[in-house]
């Protein structure tokens, strides 16, 4: 197992706002790919710290900005209820995010271990939505969108998406309908754009986070792997060989 280490740091945002983000990166790696992690409507908690810390062992260098620094610093929410998040969640503005990606792109820029390397992303919930945004937005190698709601809205975007798509989906999930994920599979082949479509039938809403009720251990641990594999293909080619 790879040593890492793990701690908030705070980033500069071009319109003077400070935003805070959990890092975690391979210790002895000089180098390593960068991977913006999108956190779900609850906040940058500890299970989106989890996986940050996960993808810091397998070599990754994984940055997760907290997206609601502007109106709720710091917030973290229970599972119980997504009524907070929603309540933050109304607030975010696009160009607000893209100012936000953009300060986790330059963070990765300048960081000597993550400079010279590609950058991906990866979301979780909303932050599925934010993975694909965030594609649209930088000249990502690759992107990562586990069951990210209300993609098909940003549809008027598409063309700006160079990055190939890992798009990750629970076949049983009622906060998104069977009709959301065809339309924008229907929108990708039409635009031509290299992405993979994967639904794991059994599983809900949020079956990767073993923190949830949905949690759905099959699926998680089929999930991973595919995920890692993905990612390792555009951004760190040689670990596959």
């Amino acid at each position: 197992m790879n040593p890492i280490s793990g701690e908030w740091i705070t980033l500069p945002v071009s319109d003077g706002t400070p935003m805070r983000a959990y890092l975690a990166r391979p210790q002895s790696a000089p180098t390593a790919p960068g991977l913006l992690v999108f956190q779900e409507i609850f906040g940058v908690n500890s299970h989106i710290r989890e996986v940050c810390e996960r993808l810091a062992i397998e070599g990754f260098t994984a940055l997760a900005p907290e997206l609601f620094h502007r109106t709720a610093p710091g917030f973290a929410s229970s599972y119980d209820s997504h009524l907070p998040g929603r309540e933050e969640a109304v607030k975010m503005t696009l160009p607000g995010l893209e100012e936000d990606f953009k300060a986790v792109a330059d963070w990765f820029a300048a960081d000597s271990q993550t400079g010279s390397r590609k950058i991906g992303s990866i979301g979780f919930c909303m932050g599925g939505r934010m993975s694909f945004l965030a594609a649209s937005a930088l000249p990502l190698a690759c992107a990562a969108s586990f069951y990210g709601g209300n993609i098909p809205q940003h549809l008027d975007r598409l063309d700006r998406v160079n990055s190939p798509l890992l798009l990750v989906w629970g076949g049983q999930d009622a906060s998104i309908p069977p009709e959301q994920r065809q339309q924008l599979e229907e929108a990708l082949l039409s635009a031509k754009k290299c992405f993979m479509n994967v639904c794991f039938e059994p599983a809900g809403h949020g079956f990767f986070c073993d923190q949830r009720a949905s949690y759905h251990a099959e699926a998680a641990h089929l999930a991973w792997p595919l995920t890692l594999d993905f990612l390792r293909k555009y951004l760190d080619p040689e670990a596959r060989q």
